[in-house]
């Protein structure tokens, strides 16, 4: 059985279309939003502190030939 899509079909079509992009264009930027003013909040905190300084080998050892 095949039905015709009519007029009315694509008008309502058309219009949920562009009603759910709006919702999805309204929602990611709010989400966005909403992300950077948590980034924000927690505030700057110093750089992690450093491992130790490792002393550099001045002594070279000699290679053990068997």
């Amino acid at each position: 059985m095949g039905t015709t899509l009519t007029p009315e079909f694509w008008e309502r079509f058309a219009v949920l279309l562009v009603a759910a992009m709006a919702v999805t264009f309204v929602l990611t930027a709010l989400f966005d939003t909403l992300v950077v003013r948590m980034k924000d909040r927690r505030g700057h905190r110093p750089p992690p502190a450093r491992a130790p300084h490792r002393p550099t080998i001045t002594h070279h050892r000699t290679p053990v030939h068997g």
